[in-house]
């Protein structure tokens, strides 16, 4: 009896605290199928090593350190509520109470997946991205699962697939891509549609089969893909697509293409992937097309994905834009024009005349959004002249905000007098403009609140941080 309350407390200790490590090593497995596989086996071969590798990794992934990572990554993607309205900071007190009874019923199968959350939000282009929102717990268990089943996938993944990957992200693609614009202008612009939504169940688990041995995590993932969708009381069966918003979405979306990433590198294309957006670099738009039938026959037939004609097209470089930026010819990398236009959108959401924030609140939020956006497009250098008159136009809608705050026209009066306008000049501005836009032509308007008084708001400048 003694023994029993001892062992009792060993687990509830386990539990207050949540998790303790077991050392299991994921290294050595990862670089022992390295090793085989560059010797020259046959894929077959290593799938069936891989299978008896992960007989038992549902018991890997219910391992106390295992969930202890799943929980801080899940703590730091925060994010909504599913279904169950559970929020993120509300789990960690509930897994101090249902660690175990979590585990036990992964282990026995018993654990029932929750409906996901229908979130729909608008695209920049038009039409609407739909989300799934999964419950806290279910977040929890995808990580949990993403983080071992990632060590046999992610070394195999393609050098040319640069989404949902360690160390690789969308600059390495945009580069990439702009080495292979020097000798293969032609760019083969592939768009899936509704790819996340379109994803073969049965290919998808017939492919995860072939290298996961564990029958039960077979099941339970099964059990994740076809989670229903809830929205306004109601659920919607899912029969196909693996939706946005949940941690495995992103790897389960990278092993089904990557058949595409193996197709195309079989037939020797120059090609980037990141997630869904796919372009393939040739020297001819001739060339171009030919690629362009056989790969969409290859996505549709094989993949049993469906491309969107009306989007995809053979199209010279300077006309496409991928991952938001376009690239020129020898390698130039520009703003696509889009991008541009996106972002001029926010800075109209944020100097909206009508908001009544202060001014320096504007110019905080604005701040934000520049640092932002210039951090992803760092690697443009072409073009940066666009910057320039962006940065120029940013500060007229901000001098229109600062009137607009005046209201009254004696007030813009005193406003332009403070900033050491004459006083004929600062009545003439007031009584002889045409609404505020127009007041932000005046000489004495762009005098009194000129680049240097910006910067002294602490103003960011979209050109200086781009270009230095």
């Amino acid at each position: 009896m003694r023994k029993d309350k001892k062992q009792q407390k060993n687990r509830s200790g386990q539990q207050l605290e949540f998790f303790s490590p077991t050392g299991e090593p994921s290294k050595p497995i990862t670089d022992r199928l390295r090793e085989n596989s560059s010797t020259g086996e046959a894929l077959f071969s290593r799938l069936e090593r891989q299978r008896s590798l992960t007989e038992n990794l549902l018991d890997k992934i219910v391992d106390y350190e295992n969930l202890k990572r799943a929980f801080e990554q899940v703590r730091e993607n925060d994010g909504s509520s599913g279904v169950d309205e559970m929020e993120v900071e509300e789990l960690r007190q509930w897994l101090g109470n249902h660690l175990e009874e979590l585990r036990d019923s992964l282990l026995t199968e018993t654990y029932q997946v929750s409906s996901v959350r229908k979130v729909e939000i608008p695209k920049p282009t038009g039409g609407v991205r739909m989300l799934g929102i999964p419950t806290v717990k279910d977040r929890l268990v995808q990580q949990a699962i993403h983080q071992k089943l990632n060590l046999y996938h992610e070394s195999y993944f393609s050098q040319h697939s640069y989404g949902f990957r360690p160390n690789r992200d969308a600059h390495q693609a945009v580069l990439q891509a702009s080495q292979y614009i020097r000798g293969k202008e032609w760019v083969v612009d592939i768009d899936l549609e509704k790819f996340f939504d379109k994803i073969n169940h049965d290919r998808l688990m017939q492919r995860l089969s072939k290298g996961i041995g564990d029958k039960r995590l077979l099941r339970l993932i099964n059990a994740f893909l076809k989670a229903g969708m809830m929205e306004g009381g109601l659920i919607e069966q899912g029969i196909a697509g693996t939706p946005q918003g949940g941690p495995l979405s992103p790897l389960l979306s990278n092993i089904v293409l990557d058949e595409l990433d193996k197709e195309l590198e079989k037939r020797g294309h120059s090609f980037c992937r990141y997630a869904d957006d796919c372009n393939i670099y040739v020297s001819s738009r001739k060339a171009g097309e030919r690629v362009m039938e056989s790969v969409v026959h290859f996505i549709e037939k094989k993949l049993k994905l469906k491309v969107n004609r009306s989007k995809s097209g053979v199209r010279h470089c300077s006309e496409v834009k991928f991952l938001g930026y376009t690239l020129m010819p020898e390698g130039g990398i520009r703003i696509a024009d889009k991008s541009i236009d996106r972002f001029k959108d926010k800075v109209r959401t944020i100097t909206q005349r009508n908001r009544g924030v202060q001014f320096k609140q504007v110019i905080r939020e604005l701040n934000e959004a520049i640092v932002g956006w210039t951090n992803y497009f760092r690697l443009a250098n072409k073009w940066l002249s666009t910057l320039r008159d962006l940065d120029g136009w940013i500060r007229r809608k901000l001098r229109c905000y600062k009137l607009k705050q005046c209201g009254r026209k004696y007030t813009i009066f005193k406003l332009l007098r403070h900033f050491g306008i004459a006083e004929r000049t600062s009545w003439n501005v007031v009584m002889y403009s045409q609404g505020w836009w127009n007041m932000t032509t005046k000489v004495a308007v762009n005098h009194a609140m000129n680049v240097k008084w910006f910067a002294q708001q602490g103003l960011q400048s979209l050109a200086l941080r781009i270009s230095g």
